[in-house]
């Protein structure tokens, strides 16, 4: 039999999309407050937001009049057409949380307009003991108190988790609101105990201290600001340094026009915009906003309105990896931060000069090339001290090579360590990009081509990528079902390890069968290069002349995303004076 609903079942089947754990709760009364006009909203749980929510603000409040409408379903002033619905301005817009949210909790709000002489108060438990309000002590603003949550629906409060959990649910929920409201004042309290007090950050000093205060110091030491316009959008704020990758996607705040949102598409793009100097298990950590046209974004597609789609996706990922992507090659050595890198735009192209550690392995006799390395001590070979230090390099000059595998150099700041491979490694990959990108790379036929024997899946999957790879200076043949011949290779390879360059592009190829994506076959040819620069890059115990150490910091410091290698690793670190004479207790 088919039946109408009551209203009561209604609003909890709603609250079932909408209230979702406490922190959605949280989440809904915040943006309501923000909507209002608050420049002040204080948050205070007990039982991680379980037994008590309670949300106060100093915003415009709700009067007497409206407030039995603020619990009707669909009701709500910040739309009356569909016009307005696509150019959403505010955080909220349907009108559902607080009649769900009272459905399933024993709530109360209480509101005062300025204009009125004191505030009016109205609630229930699961329903609205009244439709009449009745007056009640409460500055100008509005407070919602908010207790048992899902007392009324117990196999839903069976489904929440630990307090603990709980709280740092809605503690994330506090913290994400406010990193995109700086204007606005935030403080949090948990079973009496305050976890955040935000003042209002109007200046950038202000704003730096709420990035540090929710995520953490080290971010901020190790993030560079952003701000890129194109096409009447712009994208602006804080991107981590590739040397503050992280383990877990922990430090990844989007937002669309001041709405925090998980968005694949953003997640994608600021992903591939880190791929070549992050390794694939690490993440990047950012604070991003994002300003575009509200009719170009539909924020209307998720019960919580975490989740958008963009009208013209293709401008908005170029937008993001191009921005992000730009700002990364510009970061060259720092040697005041260490290892870490500032952006700078200014920096020439760097040269293309033919250095010495750049030639093929089997012209350089006078260098002996050893594939694997030794557990034997090799003796450092010392220079002297630089006699000025007045107008050094950044990374100085190179003092010695340690077991033939880092160089050791020396600035004003103390000593700078150097992975030699790490750092060939990119700059060769770097070089070979630039090469692509002017039409190729040069292929150098082998003396004797290479047969090698694969499975027919792996055959075939090279042979669909011939072109791109002969862009990429390797030729072959399919010359049988199972088996490929390799005629030429990049010059910088000279003919070692074809076999062990090719196996890896076919792991590569399987690593990387994902859906396809904007700019997919110059994607994978960089990881052709990528792989060239790794197999050609100097080995360890290679012993290097001074001179070649000393050419390889140069192109270093004049190297794009020289920080680290092809696969995320650093490539060098600055050990300052102060640690190494801490190191020997100089000064004590």
């Amino acid at each position: 039999m088919i039946r109408i609903l009551p209203d009561q079942l209604i609003n909890q089947i709603a609250a079932g999309e909408v209230v979702e754990r406490p922190a959605a709760v949280v989440k809904e009364l915040i943006e309501n407050s923000l909507d209002a006009g608050a420049r002040r909203i204080d948050i205070e749980l007990e039982q991680g937001g379980i037994g008590l929510i309670r949300v106060r603000d100093d915003g415009a409040g709700i009067p007497k009049n409206e407030l039995p409408l603020a619990f009707q379903r669909h009701a709500t002033s910040k739309i009356a057409s569909l016009g307005d619905l696509e150019r959403i301005a505010s955080l909220g817009f349907r009108g559902e949380a607080l009649p769900s949210i009272l459905s399933v909790s024993r709530m109360r709000l209480t509101s005062r307009t300025a204009q009125d002489a004191h505030a009016w108060m109205l609630g229930g438990e699961g329903k609205l003991d009244s439709a009449a309000p009745v007056p009640a002590a409460h500055p100008p603003g509005t407070g919602v108190e908010v207790r048992d949550l899902f007392f009324n629906t117990p196999a839903r409060r069976k489904f929440l988790k630990t307090e603990s959990t709980e709280f740092r649910y809605a503690q994330q929920a506090v913290e994400r609101i406010a990193l995109s409201h700086f204007e606005v004042a935030f403080s949090l309290k948990h079973n009496q105990r305050r976890v955040l007090d935000l003042a209002a950050a109007d200046r950038e000093a202000t704003r730096q201290a709420r990035i540090e205060a929710i995520c953490g110091g080290e971010f901020v030491a190790q993030s560079q600001q952003l701000d890129a316009s194109r096409l009447g959008m712009r994208l602006y704020g804080w991107i981590g340094l590739p040397s503050f990758a992280r383990s877990q996607p922990d430090l990844q705040f989007f937002y669309v026009n001041g709405r925090f949102v998980r968005d694949r598409l953003a997640a994608f793009a600021l992903r591939r915009a880190f791929a070549d100097v992050m390794h694939s298990t690490h993440h990047p950590a950012y604070v991003l906003y994002l300003e575009i046209d509200p009719t170009l974004v539909d924020v209307n597609v998720h019960p919580q309105k975490t989740e958008v789609r963009f009208r013209e996706a293709a401008r908005v990922h170029d937008l993001l990896f191009g921005a992000v992507h730009q700002a990364l090659r510009g970061l060259r050595p720092d040697p005041v931060r260490h290892h870490r890198v500032v952006l700078d735009a200014a920096v020439p192209a760097p040269p293309q000069p033919a250095l010495p550690y750049a030639l093929d392995v089997r012209v350089k006799p006078e260098i002996p090339h050893l594939a694997e390395p030794s557990a034997a001590y090799v003796e450092p070979v010392v220079s002297p001290t630089p006699a000025g230090m007045a107008d050094e390099p950044p990374l100085g000059h190179a003092l010695a090579q340690l077991h033939g595998v880092y160089i050791l150099a020396q600035n004003r700041h103390g000593l700078v360590l150097v992975d030699a491979h790490a750092a060939h490694e990119r700059v060769l990959y770097e070089r070979m990009k630039r090469q692509l990108d002017g039409g190729g790379i040069p292929a150098q036929a082998l003396l004797i081509p290479q047969t090698l024997t694969l499975h027919e899946d792996e055959a075939d999957a090279l042979e669909a990528r011939r072109a791109a790879l002969y862009r990429c200076g390797i030729e072959i043949d399919r010359t049988g079902p199972t088996t490929v011949c390799v005629r030429a290779v990049p010059p910088l390879l000279g003919g070692d390890d074809v076999a062990g360059l090719i196996r890896g592009l076919v792991r590569d190829d399987e690593r990387h069968q994902v859906a396809q994506h904007f700019n997919e076959v110059i994607e994978a040819q960089y990881r052709v290069l990528a792989d060239v620069a790794c197999k050609a890059a100097i080995k360890a115990n290679r012993r290097l002349t001074l001179a070649e150490m000393d050419a390889l910091l140069r192109d270093m410091e004049a190297t794009a995303l020289s920080g680290q290698c092809n696969h995320g690793r650093p490539t060098w670190v600055q050990v300052g004076l102060r640690e190494l004479d801490r190191l020997f207790l100089r000064g004590r």
